[in-house]
């Protein structure tokens, strides 16, 4: 599991001679930052990578808020109609509308070379919202009415309460929303044509899948005196990519599994 890490690693590292020459490397002949120092130096990339740092942010922000709100309203049994509205949340895990008229609805909503067209389609993820609102209906109903005898609405109930109770499972849906955003790359190609608007995650595919690598990077490639090979950089632009990600799980992992079985399981 870790060996091809380690191996994007060592090929981002090393130098053009050592990295062109293929095989099994564990460790760099000869250490050079050479390809982060062009990877860095592309305006493109470091646009796509601020963009994507914007959108895990932001998305990860306003979809937990908005699952948490809707999960809530959903863990509340006197709800008018709740079985009804759950049904029909659940029904969109089954079938969905498929590509064309989801586009042709992004469209008439005029998100269409829009930032928050990464913002609005995720607004709700319904498997998140399963877990929270199962989770909700395990926190005793006394907590509910104690805080409406105090006076609390439920904003309060919600922001006060509930979320404060529900750390483990609000940092799984957060990490997974976040996930989900940094990884997304396919509503990108689709519903962004202006450069300055896609994600480092099109552009890293731009760069391998496409082989649009030349294009980019050939000019810089002959100006570097250290002579920095395609390999490199390809593997300096995939650490780049994954290197956010890994900082961040470590700080809600052990969340993670705690979240799943308690809002799932139970």
């Amino acid at each position: 599991m870790l060996y091809p890490l380690l191996y994007i690693l060592t090929v981002s590292i090393s130098s053009a001679a050592d990295a062109g020459q293929g095989g099994l490397q564990l460790f760099p002949k000869e250490i050079t930052f050479a390809a982060y120092k062009v990877v860095l130096g592309s305006r493109k990339l470091l646009t796509a990578l601020s963009v994507s740092l914007l959108r895990t942010v932001v998305g990860t922000f306003v979809t937990v808020l908005v699952t948490a709100m809707c999960a809530y309203s959903l863990s509340i049994k006197k709800l008018p109609h709740r079985n009804t509205i759950v049904f029909l949340i659940v029904f969109t895990m089954l079938f969905s509308g498929g590509i064309v008229p989801t586009y042709m609805v992004v469209k008439g909503l005029g998100l269409i070379d829009s930032f928050f067209v990464y913002i609005f389609p995720m607004l709700l993820d319904v498997f998140c919202i399963l877990i929270l609102k199962n989770y909700f209906e395990q926190i005793p109903e006394s907590i509910i009415d104690s805080g409406y005898l105090d006076g609390a609405g439920d904003w309060s109930i919600l922001f006060k309460l509930y979320i404060p109770l529900s750390k483990p499972v609000v940092a799984t849906v957060a990490l997974i929303t976040a996930l989900g955003h940094w990884n997304s790359w396919f509503d990108s190609m689709i519903y962004i044509n202006n450069p300055n608007l896609k994600v480092l995650q099109l552009f890293l595919r731009e760069m391998i899948v496409e082989s649009n690598f030349f294009y980019h990077y050939s000019n810089a490639i002959m100006l570097n005196s250290e002579h920095v090979s395609p390999e490199s950089i390809k593997a300096a632009i995939v650490i780049i990519t994954i290197l956010p990600i890994i900082i961040a799980y470590p700080f809600v992992q052990k969340y993670f599994v705690k979240g799943i079985m308690l809002g799932s399981t139970k």
